[in-house]
């Protein structure tokens, strides 16, 4: 009897951590990637232990905590370097159950991608849903360049701009702008400590933080129209914008080689979506829930997602019911973590002077009356644990690809 097939379309983080746990649960699985190939575009990810927990279940938890680097204690800071909070990577340790990882995104899609079959990937295959099916009757089919595939499961990873969502549905408004735009850059290192920051300016932040490798990861935000960009050099957008910030930020931005920055606007799913699937097709990671970067959870909340899938859609069970529990579990969070983050967003796009100084005043009372306030912004989500699940004896694996 041929196995449940499941195609993913898009090879990004959610994506393949659905991919991965599909296909150790027994399901048949087939990525199709539009990009010629999967060299991931982007800098480094921070992993919070919610998202580690979910690794485990696909035995990826241990290879990712082993990465980490010792961030120590760090904080708030404003632009002159006055610290508003302090706080420690063992406070948040002991609150969580585990340390914050900050990896190079290229690392971790190494470490999902080599979990799967070499003929489980297929680059330079644009994909378009025509079909969601239904749970209990015809199969989804996706038009290829080279076919159509019919598929028991249709998992949408297909990012902000999805086309699986617009798909499954056409009358959503989809995500909107959020307000501002983000630069991200992975740097050398400096050659001396520094204490991890991230720093809240009028309208704009700034946060750095060290990677095991030794280099540093930096990444920035400003409230700005849509659309916009610097046309010759970003290097000198952040230099006009931070260069006056407190150390170590001008050394970081001089440390930059210019087509090593990132610039992107951000836009959120301000409207959630009526359900995550249609059919036997579901979405995962931004095409489901895009939000606002200030919690550092759009990441994580992705694998969640990937994870959780294959743990309601058990090959040979309903996929109606399991697809509906996927939904159920999964909306309601990952709308509350979009909210929280639009919340925080709208505090760090204050620009008048009054506004500003009132809100780094209650941040660093809030600090005095007690550290661990400060990270009550990530109760209820870097505690989350996956659903239990015993997978199936795996089959007979074919050459795994090289990382």
């Amino acid at each position: 009897m041929a196995r449940n097939h499941a195609v993913v379309i898009g090879s990004g983080i959610g994506g393949l951590t659905a991919a991965v746990a599909l296909h150790r649960s027994g399901w048949q699985v087939t990525v199709l990637e539009r990009a010629e190939s999967l060299e991931p575009v982007g800098a480094a990810i921070s992993l919070a232990p919610n998202s580690q927990r979910a690794l485990d279940v696909i035995g990826l938890g241990d290879a990712v905590r082993s990465l980490a680097a010792w961030q120590g204690e760090g904080g708030m800071r404003s632009p002159s370097g006055r610290w508003l909070s302090r706080t420690d990577s063992a406070a948040a340790a002991a609150r969580f159950g585990g340390e914050l990882v900050l990896l190079h995104r290229a690392t971790l899609i190494g470490l999902l991608r080599a979990e799967l079959p070499a003929s489980a990937l297929r680059t330079g295959t644009p994909a378009e849903l025509v079909g969601p099916g239904s749970a209990g009757g015809r199969r989804a089919v996706v038009r290829t360049p080279s076919g159509d595939i019919e598929a028991d499961l249709v998992v949408g990873a297909d990012g902000i701009r999805s086309g699986v969502r617009g798909t499954l549905f056409p009358r959503h408004p989809g995500p909107s702008y959020a307000g501002f735009t983000t630069w991200r850059a992975v740097v050398p290192g400096l050659g001396r400590p520094f204490a991890p920051h991230e720093s809240w300016g009028r309208g704009s932040l700034w946060g750095t933080h060290p990677l095991k490798d030794g280099r540093v990861y930096a990444y920035a935000g400003a409230v700005t129209p849509a659309g916009g960009g610097a046309a010759d050099d970003e290097k000198a957008e952040l230099l006009r914008r931070f260069g006056d910030w407190h150390d170590p930020i001008p050394a970081i931005i001089a440390g930059m080689e210019p087509d090593g920055i990132l610039r992107h606007d951000v836009h959120h799913m301000a409207d959630p979506l009526p359900s995550f699937h249609r059919g036997r097709a579901v979405l995962v990671g931004d095409a489901a829930h895009a939000m606002a970067p200030m919690l550092g959870q759009g990441g994580n909340q992705a694998i969640e997602d990937g994870i959780v899938l294959a743990h309601h859609v058990a090959p040979g069970g309903d996929l109606g019911e399991g697809l509906a529990a996927y939904s159920a579990a999964r909306l309601p969070r990952t709308s509350g973590v979009v909210r929280k983050s639009a919340q925080v967003a709208r505090l760090v796009a204050w620009t008048s002077a009054p506004a500003v100084a009132l809100r780094d005043g209650l941040v660093s009372t809030v600090t005095r009356l007690g550290p661990g306030l400060v990270l009550r912004t990530l109760d209820g989500i870097a505690d989350w644990r996956p659903p239990q699940r015993t997978y199936a004896a795996e089959p007979e694996r074919e050459p795994k690809t090289r990382t």
